[in-house]
């Protein structure tokens, strides 16, 4: 085997700047991937997350009196969110039957109920409000991932986590946010989970 050129340190996007690619002498291009696909946003700062406290009651489909787990850019931030995963359990069978999904909506009503987590700990404090409940403007439905249902009737999915990977498909602007939706309403059973990149814009 022939030896090899590496070369270590992050890929420059400034004009002029040159990267040069690192191959083998066989003409083949040489990759080493390191950590994990997140570790680049945590390690610079960038990555947020927010979890319910404890488990919380949901109402029925797009309501504007709407609970469950939200979070807003608020008008004026500067910054994109950029989602890359969303989760939920359940902490015991569900209340009702139904499905499990996201809705987008302005940022009207969003209060910072819950303080989201810098995934890089200690590090500065997110732009975005999170929200386990709020009088908000008529949200629309973007994606369904899931089912719930009951004990007596049909238990599917009563168990977890169930974790959703966005990879980035879903990015909220300022004045903007995104909020949990459930078919039916339920008492408190769900404890919902976002994680999420900020970007200036």
């Amino acid at each position: 085997m022939s030896d090899f050129l590496v070369r270590t340190g992050s890929i420059s996007t400034k004009a002029g700047a040159e990267n040069p690619a690192c191959g083998d002498t066989f003409g083949s291009l040489f990759a080493l991937a390191q950590g994990g696909k997140h570790q680049a946003a945590c390690d610079a700062g960038r990555l947020f997350v927010v979890a319910n406290q404890a488990a919380v009651a949901t109402t029925a489909a797009l309501a504007t009196t709407w609970t469950g787990l939200g979070v807003a850019n608020p008008t004026g931030s500067g910054y994109k969110l950029i989602f890359h995963q969303f989760g939920w359990s359940l902490s015991l069978a569900g209340p009702a039957a139904g499905s499990v999904g996201l809705a987008t909506t302005t940022d009207s009503g969003f209060a910072a109920a819950i303080v989201p987590r810098n995934r890089k700990y200690g590090g500065a404090a997110s732009i975005a409000f999170a929200d386990d409940g709020a009088t908000v403007a008529a949200p629309v439905l973007e994606q369904v991932f899931g089912s719930y249902g009951t004990a007596a009737t049909t238990a599917f999915q009563t168990s977890g986590p169930f974790l959703i990977d966005l990879a980035g498909s879903l990015i909220l602007l300022p004045g903007r946010s995104v909020v949990t939706y459930t078919t039916t309403a339920c008492t408190a059973a769900f404890s919902f989970h976002f994680m999420w990149e900020e970007v200036a814009l």
